[in-house]
């Protein structure tokens, strides 16, 4: 598709300009205010000395700011570059190093960052008014191509080391195609609860914004605060993930709140329960859809769509699918070692081909191979099986990663940082089911010779060390790791006595 993520801001400015395209931290600006908005920033990155290619950092909560920072660097072929507030200080600097980004916009929340931060660095609040006023409201006018990286959101990698995935117009193009099925348009108000860090927050966001909804940005996760605003707001669509949708069916009085302007509710991101389908259902009493993809797909490609979430029909057994691939998504099932396809019902390696499929990761060619299966497919890292009508069933992971409560964990980051204590001789860390959070991070740990050290102990070390998501919840000690002649440990044994009987242990 000839697509612009650009253009969202400049045709809706022209056609619609009084209509309001985001509400955050108790203020609305409209499509002509995020247009005037955008073109200040826009020049303000120029004269920063940013341009065509050139990354623009952002660290802060959902807020209207993100998106004059989007627009205004797509306005002179600059790339947005959000970055997770919640990792460490160290993390975020090595992260915005990484990018090179000349310039970041910080949250005034994090405004003890600034310091420790590379590059030009403006705090929102009035230093950020300020540096917006002092130019003037001109669209540079650039336009680009639809292979232009518009978006560059950071993931972790097995080796540990954060990778800037690149995201370009094209790319983005989903916003164009999705927005009618996920029921969003021009009167829709559409809640973004999901980080901006994340392609679950930025991709839904320039959904509705290619709509030309309303998007009301949610700053902090507070599960009765949501339910509010579900009632206060009106809101149409919202995409969530599972443990805040358990959350806010948890709210006392939540089933009997007004939700009648709710058209669907979309989530993704991490494992769910059937219990957790049924309360939603009964609660919320709107369409759901269940949504798989990856950062690197830009989102979701594959949807179970409402009619088939049915927990107690006959079709039920599609509960525990992720849904069928879009019609442009393309999936095979590949052996992992050989790369040799595997027939309908055997699982596999879930590879995808679409126009949503990143070009690579930013200046990592090596990790940019492996994810590149050739001819257009990209590998996903997940392991399922596609049945006799095409849904795909997701059943173990090839790569470690943990995903909690939306947040993706490497295990080797966690582990690196356990193997440093001088009481521990080997470690293993996996994800466990949890109720809540879809998994948690468990830590199996073999002491040194001689030594004593109690879980309290484990967790309070990597307490010090860690951010919050990526800290185990659990610790088992063992006498030793399962591991194959060559060595590796066998995590899936590891894993196998805490999810048997689940069946499906990703989303």
């Amino acid at each position: 598709m000839d697509y612009r993520v650009v253009s969202i801001v400049r045709d809706h400015a022209r056609e619609r300009p009084g209509a309001p395209a985001v509400t955050g931290d108790g203020r609305t600006v409209t499509y002509a205010e995020l247009h005037e908005r955008s073109s200040r920033a826009a020049q303000a990155l120029l004269a920063a000395g940013l341009g065509p290619g050139s990354r623009a950092g952002y660290v802060g909560k959902n807020a209207p700011e993100f998106f004059d920072l989007l627009f205004g660097a797509a306005k002179i072929g600059a790339v947005a570059t959000p970055v997770n507030w919640r990792l460490t200080p160290a993390e975020i600097a090595a992260i915005i190093a990484d990018a090179e980004a000349p310039l970041t916009v910080v949250d005034a929340e994090f405004a003890g960052l600034a310091a420790d931060l590379p590059g030009e660095v403006v705090v929102t609040g009035e230093p950020y008014e300020t540096w917006l006023a002092a130019h003037a409201p001109e669209d540079p006018g650039h336009t680009g191509r639809p292979d232009d990286i518009v978006v560059q959101l950071y993931t972790s990698g097995t080796t540990g080391t954060p990778k800037g995935v690149q995201l370009s117009n094209a790319n983005f193009a989903i916003g164009e195609r999705m927005a009618p099925r996920w029921r969003l348009d021009a009167s829709a108000v559409s809640l973004v609860p999901m980080p901006l860090f994340h392609i679950g927050g930025t991709g839904w966001a320039l959904a509705g914004l290619y709509a030309g909804c309303r998007q009301v940005l949610v700053r902090d996760i507070d599960p009765a605060a949501l339910v509010d605003t579900f009632e206060r707001e009106r809101i149409t669509n919202a995409f969530i993930v599972p443990a805040v949708l358990q959350f806010m069916c948890q709210v006392p009085g939540a089933a009997e709140r007004d939700f009648s302007a709710l058209r669907a509710i979309t989530y993704g991101a991490s494992p769910i329960t059937s219990e957790v389908l049924r309360r939603a259902l009964e609660t919320f009493r709107a369409p759901l859809f269940q949504l798989y993809g990856m950062t690197e797909t830009t989102g979701a490609i594959v949807q179970l769509e409402p009619e088939d979430h049915d927990p107690a029909g006959p079709r039920r057994h599609l509960m525990r699918s992720a849904g069928r691939p879009y019609d442009w998504v393309e999936i095979r099932i590949a052996d992992p070692a050989t790369g040799a396809e595997r027939a309908p019902g055997e699982t596999g390696e879930v590879l995808i081909r679409s126009s949503q499929n990143t070009p690579g990761y930013w200046k990592r060619p090596a990790e940019t191979e492996r994810l590149l299966a050739g001819d257009g497919w990209i590998r996903t890292g997940d392991a399922g099986h596609v049945d006799a009508e095409g849904y795909l069933f997701l059943t173990d992971r090839i790569k470690d990663m943990i995903v909690t409560g939306a947040e993706n964990v490497y295990p080797i980051e966690v582990e690196e940082v356990l193997a440093g204590h001088p009481d521990i001789a080997d470690v293993a860390v996996i994800g466990v089911p949890d109720e809540r959070w879809g998994e948690t991070v468990k830590a199996v740990v073999v002491l040194a010779e001689g030594a004593s050290l109690s879980a309290d102990e484990v967790l309070s070390y990597a307490r010090e060390r860690l951010a919050g998501f990526k800290r185990p919840r659990s610790v088992d000690f063992v006498e030793a790791l399962p591991r194959n002649p060559s060595g590796k440990i066998l995590k899936k044994d590891l894993r196998a006595p805490y999810w048997e009987g689940l069946g499906r242990t990703i989303a």
